[in-house]
């Protein structure tokens, strides 16, 4: 017996196998290329989503496909794809980097909203059809997720799931759809699907799109969930407490919860993919974006030799890095920030220069996580978060993990589990058919090495407080009124 998982990724799709025992069998993999048919807009043909959708399942062994016995689905955030009653895109999915909606994404326009609301998002997406592409709105019979799409195409029920919902702006803390925000946007109810768990069977594989992709025909699929729910799941986040960090060209901050986190300014409290829970998640912009940007300033020509430079000698305590390249999102808000170094001398290198962009994204990591730690502040339930699962392509060099421990004051236990989306949503699959129980999935976390513990360097303290300072005395001198 295989279970399938699939993530619907922004630049690629990709499929990963589980044996019985929760063990990844294969795996693979095909990109795709995102649409930008004018400045700030970011969207693509479904068909493209099929077609590599279908290379992908090729490159799996046969026997591994002819082994599945059900079908998981994980998903990019945030986006929508208008479809009619057959399925068939009205239009182009419009996806979370999309920008278009900028002007209805404003915070006026969205009080009480439980989280805070980027143009992106289904909600000011649905808003700027309504009001520039009205014959698609009426065109449409259903208002969905990405991942949603996918599995609908394949023959599964018209669904939604609770932690894609709460990430559209359209819906209540719990993932149910607020009907009375809908009414107040003018939005119709019966666009938005039905929401089921994420673990509940939806439907079974068509015998078209079984024969496409060399799969048994009729295997059950469960619902799915969105990428970062798949992903926490997928990397071991199970219990009330769990944290999970990821860096990228951005960086997350994951913090499962039993209950309703507390609303605070730039977090977002979203459904977890099992077990009915939620999480408090931080996303920060500039990771290996801020990081890959200095590296090619600086002329280094590998990533050894930046960190060889760097970390060569003590950094200096008056340089500071502001890594705020694009903007940024938790905890700030604030997408006019932008970077910079302040504090060069006559006697600083390069290697300094590097070093304060280590700390500098390592700082603005910490941001994200002070607030989350500071959930508490108004009588709710705080978290301490002493450690974190650390996952992501950058987080590798040991000299870069123990900077990170001592920047965010928490140990750091690194994850085995290069394919935790497409994992975590296979492991939906196992739930739906009775496989696995949804309060036993802690017994297959992948395995995890301590690999930094913080050891208070004082120094680095200071030089924390002095970029928390600088930040704030340079955050409206980026905003410009043109």
């Amino acid at each position: 017996m295989r279970l399938l998982g699939i993530d619907l990724g922004t630049g690629s799709v990709k499929l990963v196998t589980l044996g019985p025992d929760g063990v990844e069998r294969a795996v693979a993999s095909e990109p795709y290329a995102l649409s930008s048919p004018q400045p700030g807009w970011a969207e693509i043909a479904p068909q493209a989503w099929w077609d590599a959708l279908v290379r992908a399942a090729a490159r799996l062994p046969a026997d591994e496909r002819a082994q599945v016995a059900a079908i998981g689905f994980s998903g990019q955030m945030h986006g929508v794809v208008l479809i009619d009653a057959a399925g068939r895109a009205v239009r182009p999915a419009l996806l979370w980097p999309d920008t278009r909606a900028a002007r209805l994404a404003a915070a006026a326009d969205w009080p009480d909203a439980p989280n805070p609301v980027a143009p992106g998002m289904a909600g000011p997406l649905l808003r700027w059809a309504a009001a520039s592409e009205p014959a698609a709105l009426r065109a449409a019979r259903w208002a969905v997720q990405p991942k949603d799409w996918l599995r609908i195409a394949l023959g599964g029920d018209v669904a939604a799931d609770p932690s894609d919902a709460c990430a559209t702006a359209l819906a209540t803390p719990d993932g149910a759809w607020d009907a009375a925000r809908l009414d107040a946007l003018g939005l119709p109810r019966a666009l938005f699907a039905p929401v089921r768990a994420s673990t509940a069977p939806c439907g079974g594989l068509a015998a078209q799109a079984a024969a496409a992709l060399g799969l048994p025909a009729g295997v059950p699929l469960a619902t799915g969930a969105a990428d970062t729910a798949c992903a926490a799941l997928g990397s071991g986040l199970v219990a009330d407490g769990d944290a999970l960090l990821t860096t990228g060209s951005g960086g997350q901050i994951v913090v499962l919860a039993d209950r309703l986190p507390a609303a605070r300014r730039g977090l977002h409290r979203y459904r977890a993919a099992a077990g009915g829970g939620y999480y408090t998640m931080a996303a920060m912009q500039n990771v290996g974006l801020a990081l890959e940007a200095v590296r090619g300033w600086l002329g280094y020509a590998s990533w050894p030799a930046a960190y060889d430079d760097a970390f060569a000698q003590p950094a200096s305590e008056r340089l500071s890095f502001l890594p705020y390249l694009s903007g940024e999102r938790s905890p700030w808000m604030n997408p006019d920030a932008r970077g910079g170094w302040l504090g060069l001398g006559l006697g600083d290198t390069r290697g300094a220069m590097m070093r304060a962009a280590f700390e500098g994204v390592a700082f603005a990591l910490r941001a994200g996580l002070d607030a989350i730690r500071a959930e508490g502040a108004e009588g709710a339930e705080g978290r301490a978060v002493a450690s974190l699962r650390l996952a992501g392509g950058g987080s590798v060099d040991p000299r870069w993990r123990q900077l990170l421990a001592d920047a965010l004051g928490a140990s750091l236990d690194a994850v085995d589990c290069p394919n935790a989306a497409p994992r975590g949503a296979a492991l939906l699959a196992g739930v739906a058919i009775g496989h696995w129980r949804e309060d036993a999935l802690r017994a297959l976390a992948p395995a995890a090495s301590p690999v930094a513990a913080p050891c208070g360097d004082r120094a680095l303290a200071t030089r924390h407080a002095r970029f928390v300072d600088l930040y704030a005395r340079t955050a409206a001198w980026f905003t410009l009124d043109v």
